[in-house]
């Protein structure tokens, strides 16, 4: 005689449903991670335009024929 009992379909398995659980949370951390950087760079992409970089450069005085000295020798470090 054959027994009636047949074994579960693979998708009430426990393995199953932890790779669909994994996949669905890495797909879900994917999708908030491009909207945040979909959201970071339409942010940078309005604000002034670039502006703040030459005023930046501008503010930048070279006071050694045109290299910026940086000033390591007035510091005294005790060793």
């Amino acid at each position: 005689s054959l027994s009636a009992q047949t074994e579960a379909p693979f998708y009430e398995e426990w393995w199953f449903l932890l790779v669909m659980a994994l996949s669905s949370l890495i797909l879900i951390l994917l999708v908030v991670f491009a909207l945040v950087l979909h959201g970071q760079s339409k942010k940078y992409k309005n604000c002034n335009g670039g502006k703040t970089i030459s005023n930046v450069e501008e503010s930048v005085t070279l006071d050694n024929g045109g290299f910026t000295a940086l000033e390591l020798n007035s510091r005294h470090l005790n060793i």
